[in-house]
């Protein structure tokens, strides 16, 4: 039994500490991902979102699009937000983001550690994967730290090379705003059948 996750990030967010919304270039990028999906030969089974208001408004707009419904899940929370640890300076927030990603174990004085993280994703696409029915298509709008905690867990290093050739070292680069990883899960194993996909924004550009 095949299940496929589609798995968003959110559009451009605001450039400020806290739970933040999306930049009006966030919303134009959001709207355009719910074009995509609307213009898909596939029905959309079901769209989950992160709590973080930045990946909600994301969710709810190609759930207006797709005629489909959000369900928020706090697994889909990003590893750590700016704002969660009181009086954190914003250089202080990146080197405690930095040391989680070289150190997948380091838990942090707020949020989890990137293996935690990952193991979040990990339990909550299990879930969906023996409880949808077969052959869904399931959305999963979250953060791209949160998807490459769950990536450099799932596959070895050299599956990941196929999509970048430093895969590790760089991935807090290579998952853009509202660019779409799709996922085959089928018997337990995953396969990525597209990495970071952004055409549908070029147009932006």
């Amino acid at each position: 039994m095949s299940t496929t996750f589609h798995l968003v990030r959110h559009g451009l967010k605001e450039r400020r500490i806290g739970d933040v919304s999306l930049t009006s270039e966030g919303v134009l990028q959001a709207e355009a991902t719910a074009l995509h999906f609307a213009r898909a030969t596939f029905p959309v089974t079901k769209i989950l979102t992160s709590p973080l208001r930045r990946a909600q408004e994301t969710a709810n707009m190609i759930a207006r699009h797709t005629h489909s419904h959000t369900t928020e899940d706090p697994r889909l929370r990003e590893r750590a937000n700016w704002g969660d640890c009181p009086d954190q300076s914003f250089e202080e927030f990146i080197a405690m983001w930095d040391r989680c990603t070289s150190d997948p174990d380091y838990i942090p004085p707020v949020g989890d550690s990137a293996k935690q993280a990952g193991e979040r994703l990990a339990s909550l696409l299990t879930e969906l994967a023996n409880e949808e029915p077969e052959n869904s298509n399931i959305i999963v709008v979250a953060h791209g730290g949160l998807i490459t905690d769950f990536l450099v867990q799932t596959f070895t290093e050299g599956e990941l090379n196929v999509w970048h050739s430093d895969f590790i070292a760089m991935q807090n680069q290579l998952i853009p705003e509202c660019s779409i990883t799709t996922l085959i899960h089928d018997q337990g194993n995953y396969t990525i059948k597209a990495f970071a996909y952004t055409v549908h924004l070029y147009k932006l550009k």
